[in-house]
């Protein structure tokens, strides 16, 4: 099946619901879309998901977050829809991000970091939505040195659909006409992280390479994928196959989505709390150098 644009549609693989609950810290209360144990090679190169729906916490004097904690061998990629955060690793880095802002940090060969509401958010207030994805290192880039991108919304360009828009945090987007947007961040390998809106009836078609993984989570709303194969809902996330160059997406009521997928890594994963790598050697030895300071 084809549409006007000669894309060939890519197909559902699975629709996840139904998803699990609970707390990071004690300042993000989220719903595991997929993880490293509930997670599959179809998702690659993202190994984690966590979405943290709207969310209401009250003025306080002590900030609420997630302490200092080591990541080795992956990326943590945090989009913030409402509230704000602070962020502090201990190679240097540090920022602040509100709503439409995106913090993309590359513990690589390892560091401690932290995650907190803002000073300003604890003291006035507010609710928190936001998303946080892990996206796995190939076994060349795990031992390089850590980075950190503030990509703040201003630099997010908008790629406008009919009937709605897409912001293009990473990779490229290719138009029916062969225009070409690139989203702002750099990524070891071809990443897809585009944040979306239709209004209800209207339809895209979302330009996705053969091959690549796929998947889209629906923050608000209900949308048919596929042609119709599947309907999913709010907080629920389905996986399209690799082949194929569009998936297909019809808006029943206005939906608010993230699109997620890339080039798979074909390299082995032991995943283990904080480090993701591709031995179980590398897993002990990350274990040892956080217990030591090295890292």
């Amino acid at each position: 099946m084809k549409d006007s644009s000669n894309r060939a549609h890519k197909s559902v693989r699975r629709v996840r619901t139904d998803l699990p609950s609970h707390w990071v810290g004690d300042g993000f209360p989220v719903l595991s879309v997929f993880s490293p144990r509930t997670g599959s090679k179809a998702l690659s190169p993202f190994v984690l998901f966590d979405y943290a729906a709207p969310h209401r916490f009250e003025p306080s004097k002590t900030p609420r977050g997630v302490g200092a904690h080591p990541h080795r061998g992956f990326e943590t990629v945090t989009v913030v829809y409402a509230g704000e955060l602070e962020h502090r690793d201990s190679a240097g880095n540090g920022g602040r991000i509100g709503p439409g802002d995106v913090q993309w940090m590359t513990a690589a060969r390892g560091l401690f970091h932290e995650e907190m509401h803002s000073e300003r958010f604890t003291r006035e207030g507010g609710t928190m939505e936001m998303a946080q994805l892990w996206v796995n290192l190939p076994a060349r880039a795990k031992s390089d040195p850590p980075a950190y991108q503030d990509i703040l919304a201003a630099r997010i360009p908008r790629v406008e659909l009919e009937g709605g828009h897409l912001r293009l945090i990473a990779g490229t987007y290719r138009s029916a006409a062969g225009a070409e947007t690139t989203g702002p961040a750099r990524t070891a390998t071809p990443v897809i992280l585009w944040d979306g809106h239709l209004e209800a009836g209207a339809r895209a078609q979302l330009p996705i390479p053969d091959g690549y993984s796929a998947a889209l989570f629906v923050r608000r709303g209900k949308a048919s994928v596929a042609g119709g194969a599947k309907t999913i809902g709010a907080g629920e996330l389905v996986e399209f196959t690799p082949e194929g160059t569009a998936a297909q997406v019809e808006a029943l009521e206005a939906i608010d989505f993230l699109v997620l997928g890339g080039e798979p890594i074909d390299e082995p994963i032991v995943a283990y709390g904080p480090f993701v790598m591709n031995t179980e050697a590398e897993i002990d030895q990350a274990i040892v150098d956080a217990q030591s300071g090295r890292m």
